[in-house]
């Protein structure tokens, strides 16, 4: 290789003996030797084609193939770079005769050579991850097959011992059984024992015996002594029988070993090997006993207790019989029902008197049975402290002589100066406790009033000496009337100005309440709560009466008593303010109060100090109840929480099931819906009520309920105790209603929640506040009243068409005044046509407001246009009137 002759010429030359291309572009070429038959050879040329790659984009031109393929050296040579020149490095340059021109790579190609590596690369990768995975799965799957075969040749070795062992267990059973003894047979000839002794031995020793009769010498013995060493074997064979030993342990050999006796058939070879074991036989023939006597059960007669409704699945744990069987029985009778369907008690009857068990019915209600205990014996009996109910109108002093009564001041804790919970206190006058319930006297709490009345047993009606008998008072007197309770009456605010005794008196006379100072039986006392004037004849009056009720109760027994109040605290739970009636209640005890229950955690006194107990007639507040039980609630303590928890689930359900078919005959078909709409008419107004104690609640829905008309009514969505939650927006945002706090607030979550949907939250104090707030509500919702004002009359006279404008009638006022804007009504024949609002209203060619009585004018309607001569026009004004409830 030399470049020296020319030193401006930049071409390589190669010597074709020395350096060259290889043939087919692309490729590699080998020689190969191959082998033929009688030691000949023959060197082949192996050529191995490689893929061209080609990248989208870069596709070369058939004419520029060839200078696109990769050439290789074979040796190459060492050359100092030069720079080629451009005329003779392009395709079309100049060539040596002495050898190929070496040139510089586009960057086309450059660029598709790259390409292809990559590809080549990433190929490579790819298909090495494959091979990994292949090989990986397919250790896996060598792996599981391995351990699939392990697990099989163990279960099998399993099988095998267990077999054996069953095997063995049986041939030792039947070798311990005693056999018979064997008759005596006669002696068989010789021919004989030698053929059966010469057939049981082995094909050893008859090869050895042959050899040694074939063998001479002095160690061979004669023919004769041959013959009888073999009758003395056959001898032996048959006195001492033994099963002829194999090479190999098969189920034939070990029946043979376990053989006690060499019988003919084993000793002739007659006897199949593969012969079933006698364990086998056995099951066999129990088996086919099995088959042909079926196993008949003995029928269990039972008796099966069945509720008001029980499920299918119930009923058939009771009677013992599967709940496939009920199930076909119902499908006899027509009813295709599931396991999980509840029948009635009439249905469960029939079906298990038809699988012939006898029937008990009770009743859901039993489970309350022996709640509240039967009365108490005479001689357990002791005197207990009166329980006094303190009932009157609204502002009589009510609270105000319980606070004097007591040293506190109760009436300065209550919003609005009135009291809107029932409280109930216990004080001790010489030596004598007494046991006052406060009542609020606002008319919304009718129902505490007549709930304080049935826990009583002593009324004391406080009536104002300046206001005299009230409405709240009469209602008072009613309740204490109904429940049959004596009444004292405690004619209070004598201190001031005006009272007058003697006008109360008179008042309560209309009542049939007649005072002792008009010769009646009624206790009556004058009383200042604010000057504390009569408080001890009071107190007195009110022990002699309790002594003259002869009031007793059992303090040994359970407890038995009644939810006067009830609240839910944040920090103590549920809380409810229990009057024990019988008995003495304990911490610990479990207790049942409606649909709650609980177990006693701690009791507190009206001073907020812990006790152990609680007796007749003590009012406590009991914490540990499970949710807020409802004011007036019966209480009972249970042995345990298992008859708690059944007795408080049928109450629950009964609570449910009554909501529910409340719920379905309120909402019914959509055609009664639609129908009803159309009657009444009546809308409603939502809202959700919070409020801090359970009879607050109460008496806020009794009193919103009387709100109500035929036109409007309150919906209350949910009413409950305790603070504002983010559930309770949840629920008023479902129906755009407004949430009513009554002495609570929301927290933080629940008053973003509520700025979030948009929902009103409204807080009161004062339950009549609330009430009005309310009332102006849902007087709002009712549809104003609309009045109409006759303004005149006008006769068409002619009838003109205008164009861009319509028809216009030419009339004339008869009566009153026309005025535009007003109502208009087209009267034809005394027949109302039409009934819209008067377009336009022209005096001659000018725009009036107004047209008198006997003057002429010109009128259109709002899109009406059928107007004929002789009609009259009747103008009038409608207004509006707000209606309040």
């Amino acid at each position: 290789m030399s470049d020296t002759k020319n030193p401006g010429d930049k071409t390589i030359s190669v010597e074709r003996k020395t350096l060259g291309l290889k043939r087919g572009g692309g490729g590699d070429q080998g020689t190969v030797r191959q082998s033929f038959s009688h030691g000949r050879s023959k060197a082949v040329v192996v050529e191995k084609k490689k893929r061209r790659v080609v990248v989208p984009g870069q596709e070369s031109k058939p004419e520029q193939q060839p200078a696109l393929q990769t050439q290789r050296l074979d040796k190459p040579t060492e050359v100092a770079p030069r720079k080629p020149q451009p005329d003779q490095n392009r395709r079309g340059g100049p060539r040596q005769k002495g050898g190929n021109v070496l040139r510089t790579l586009t960057k086309e190609e450059a660029a598709a050579r790259a390409a292809a590596l990559k590809m080549a690369q990433v190929r490579e990768v790819e298909e090495r991850k494959q091979r990994e995975i292949d090989a990986k799965r397919r250790a896996e799957e060598d792996a599981k097959r391995a351990a699939e075969e392990a697990e099989r040749l163990q279960r099998e070795e399993a099988e095998r011992k267990i077999r054996e062992a069953e095997e063995a267990k049986l041939a030792a059973e039947e070798a311990a059984k005693p056999k018979p003894k064997p008759k005596p047979q006669p002696v068989a000839s010789v021919a004989d024992v030698q053929a059966a002794a010469g057939a049981g031995q082995d094909d050893k020793g008859a090869a050895s015996r042959k050899s040694n009769a074939a063998r001479g010498g002095k160690d061979a013995a004669p023919a004769g002594d041959a013959e009888a060493d073999d009758r003395n074997k056959s001898l032996r064979a048959v006195k001492r029988p033994k099963a002829a030993p194999t090479p190999a342990r098969t189920r034939g050999a070990d029946d043979n070993r376990r053989r006690s006796k060499l019988t003919i058939s084993a000793a002739t070879g007659s006897e199949d090997p593969r012969s079933r074991s006698l364990a086998s036989m056995r099951r066999r023939q129990e088996k086919a006993k099995r088959g042909q006597q079926p196993v008949v059960r003995e029928k269990v007669i039972r008796e099966v207790i069945l509720p008001e409704a029980i499920t299918i699945q119930e009923l058939g744990n009771r009677m013992a019989e599967r709940a496939v069987d009920v199930i076909k029985l119902l499908m006899k009778q027509g009813q295709m029902l599931k396991i999980n369907d509840v029948i009635d008690a009439d249905t469960a009857e029939l079906i298990a008197v038809e699988m012939g068990h006898t029937v008990k019915r009770v009743s859901e209600a039993d489970v309350e049975e022996g709640l509240f205990s039967a009365k108490d014996e005479d001689t357990d009996l002791s005197p207990r402290p009166p329980v006094v109910t303190i009932m009157g109108h609204v502002d009589h002093g009510k609270t105000s002589l319980l606070d004097a009564l007591r040293n506190a001041k109760v009436v300065t804790g209550e919003a609005g100066g009135i009291t809107q919970h029932i409280g109930a206190y216990q004080i001790e006058h010489n030596d004598n406790k007494i046991t006052f319930i406060d009542t609020p006297g606002h008319a919304a709490f009718s129902k505490m009033r007549a709930r304080g009345a049935k826990s009583t047993d002593i009324v004391v009606l406080v009536v104002a000496a300046d206001d005299g008998v009230m409405p709240q008072t009469k209602e008072a007197i009613a309740h204490a009337q109904a429940a049959e309770v004596p009444i004292i009456v405690a004619i209070n605010k004598m201190d001031k100005q005006g009272a007058d005794p003697s006008r109360v008196r008179t008042e309560l006379l209309n009542d049939s309440i007649v005072v002792e100072a008009m010769g009646g039986d009624v206790i009556d006392v004058e009383v200042s709560a604010k000057a504390g004037e009569g408080l001890d004849k009071l107190l007195e009056m009110i022990l002699l009466q309790a002594e003259v009720l002869e009031l007793q109760a059992n303090p040994e027994r359970t407890a038995e008593g009644i939810v006067v109040e009830a609240q839910l605290d944040r920090g103590r739970g549920p809380v409810a303010t229990v009057l024990v009636q019988k008995g003495t209640l304990k911490t610990g005890d479990i207790l049942v109060a409606g649909a709650e229950w609980g177990r006693v955690r701690a009791m507190l006194d009206e001073d907020g100090k812990q006790v152990k107990e609680a007796g007749p007639s003590k009012p406590v507040e009991v914490l540990g109840f499970q949710g807020t039980p409802e004011a007036g609630d019966m209480v009972a303590v249970v042995e345990n929480e298992a008859r708690a928890r059944e007795i408080v689930d049928y109450r629950q359900r009964q609570i449910r099931e009554k909501a529910s078919v409340v719920a379905s005959g309120a909402r019914g078909s959509l055609e009664q819906m639609m129908n009803r709409l159309q009657e009444t008419g009546r809308k409603e107004f939502p809202m959700v009520l919070k409020a801090d104690v359970q009879g607050s609640a109460e008496a806020i829905v009794h009193a919103l309920n009387e709100l109500g008309t035929d036109e409007v009514s309150a919906r209350i969505l949910m009413s409950g105790v305790g603070g504002i939650t983010e559930s309770d927006i949840t629920l008023a945002a479902a129906s755009k209603a407004p949430i009513i706090g009554f002495n609570v607030r929301a927290n933080k979550q629940a008053r973003e929640a509520a700025q979030r949907e948009g929902i009103e939250l409204r807080y009161y104090n004062v339950i009549y506040d609330l009430v009005d707030d309310v009332k102006s509500a849902m007087s709002g919702l009712l549809s104003p009243e609309l009045r109409e004002t006759f303004l005149g009359n006008a006769e068409i006279r002619e009838v003109f068409h205008i164009s861009k404008v319509g028809k216009v009638a030419g009339c004339l006022v008869t009566e009153g005044v026309v005025e535009r804007g007003a109502n208009v009504r087209l009267i034809r024949d005394d027949v109302v046509i039409h009934e819209g609002e008067l377009g336009t209203l022209k005096r001659f060619k000018d725009e009036v407001k107004s047209v008198n009585s006997g003057q002429e004018c010109g009128m259109n309607f709002t899109n009406y246009q059928d107007m004929r001569a002789g009609d009259i026009i009747e103008c009038f004004r409608v207004e509006k009137i707000t209606r309040t409830l």
